[in-house]
């Protein structure tokens, strides 16, 4: 069957990343369904030779995917707290926000980032489709709608006399199947002289940094500067600024405004996008060669584990992202060669990894194990980790990322 390009429609042919197939990564097993069949999906990601927007086949609605028993939460990251803080102080001082200016945030989540401007007496909104996750943000004082995102939601809100000076999308423009339904939907609601700040993490630093583990069903774009700025001037949003992020393994803030608005590329969108088109983001190479490299890694972790194992060492994960069940999945690593991994989500306490069945349990279990090797399955919080967990060098164990290559940390 011919795919064609979810951004400029485009048929595609150039293959990035096949990493055989696998479950939703989000989707956790109770006690109850260990014993019962998983749907598994195939997990390949092909690029765009028109846009150069690399992406996976959406198999099934959003709506089956970010539903009422999403699992993941974002406050249970402090790192991620603190980010969201800072980028609160940071716009507040930019855009002049005052009580009478409005922020919405596109995929709000658990209220993270918008209790910040709740904080500093900013009216906001939050859009979030999954309940449960919107109810936990409604306890902190932000008013949050379930619901999706795009042209529709947009058009209901500008009826009602709102418009946003604000518009955060953080993390979800990857997680969206019709990106231009999506970004039409930023063109709807954006105030005249408002600001659309969109948040994901790089598809350069995800080749350099060889994170395959970050390509999962529920992610349907791995997006550049080249890409994202094409797919926004479509929709008449011009990218007036741009910020390079260390969070999630390396990420980019996108800044832009309406085009009538005279939003002009700043330097550091320049230097960007010429950093992409030396990297060969423009061209196929750069894509071709990436596959050999996730071999290597698969190649290389499975080795590791299969030695510890022989060597009698015990292996224990530490966190359960959807990076860490893509890895897995992919590797084909059980609970042979891990025997558990833990969660500071209570949400995610007591339920098993999709497909590898692994039992996911609390920090202080791993502390009552002493296992010889954590394996940091969120390798982009490794820091965060590692010092929250200092516990376990006291018995002699020792922390492990997998990526890039799979290291022992000193």
């Amino acid at each position: 069957m011919t795919q064609t390009c979810r951004s400029c429609g485009h048929e595609l042919r150039l293959s990035f990343c096949d990493l055989g197939a696998t479950p939703f990564s989000n989707s956790f097993l109770r006690a109850g369904d260990v014993e019962r069949s998983e749907t598994f999906y195939p997990l390949h990601a092909r690029v765009c030779e028109s846009c150069w927007l690399v992406q996976i086949p959406a198999f099934e609605p959003p709506d089956t995917i970010f539903n009422a028993g999403y699992a993941y939460f974002s406050s249970y990251s402090e790192s991620w707290l603190q980010h969201a803080e800072r980028f609160c102080d940071a716009m507040t001082q930019r855009l002049g926000l005052h009580p009478g200016s409005t922020v919405v945030e596109v995929a709000s989540n658990d209220g993270y980032l918008l209790q910040y401007f709740v904080r500093a007496g900013i009216r906001v909104l939050g859009i979030e489709p999954s309940g449960n996750c919107a109810e936990v943000a409604e306890a902190k004082g932000v008013p949050t709608r379930v619901q999706f995102f795009g042209a529709r939601t947009a058009s209901a809100l500008v009826s009602e006399g709102v418009r946003a000076d604000l518009i955060v999308a953080n993390n979800v423009l990857a997680h969206v199947p019709d990106i231009n339904d999506f970004v039409s939907g930023f063109a709807a609601l954006l105030a005249p002289n408002g600001l659309v700040s969109i948040e994901f993490p790089h598809l350069l630093r995800l080749i350099e940094g060889n994170q395959f583990d970050t390509i999962y069903h529920e992610h349907f774009s791995y997006l550049s500067l080249l890409a994202v700025k094409s797919l926004l001037e479509r929709h008449g949003l011009s990218v007036c600024d741009v910020v390079e992020l260390g969070t999630h393994g390396g990420s980019l803030r996108v800044m832009a405004m309406r085009a009538e608005a005279g939003g002009v590329a700043n330097e550091a969108v320049r230097r960007v996008l010429d950093d992409e088109r030396r990297a060969g983001l423009d061209g196929v190479d750069a894509y071709l060669s990436f596959q050999r490299r996730v071999i290597d890694t698969r190649i290389a972790l499975v080795d590791f584990l299969h030695r510890a194992r022989r060597e009698g060492k015990r292996v224990w994960g530490y966190g359960a992202p959807a990076k860490g069940n893509t890895l897995l999945n992919y590797c084909g690593i059980r609970q042979d060669l891990i025997e558990a991994t833990v969660d500071r989500s209570p949400h995610k306490q007591g339920t098993f990894l999709p497909g590898v069945r692994i039992p996911v349990r609390s920090p202080d279990e791993l502390v009552a194990a002493r296992p010889d090797f954590v394996l940091i399955l969120p390798w982009n919080l490794r820091e965060e980790i590692v010092s929250s967990m200092s516990v376990v060098r006291t018995w002699g164990g020792q922390f492990v990322v997998p990526i890039p290559q799979p290291q022992v940390l000193p």
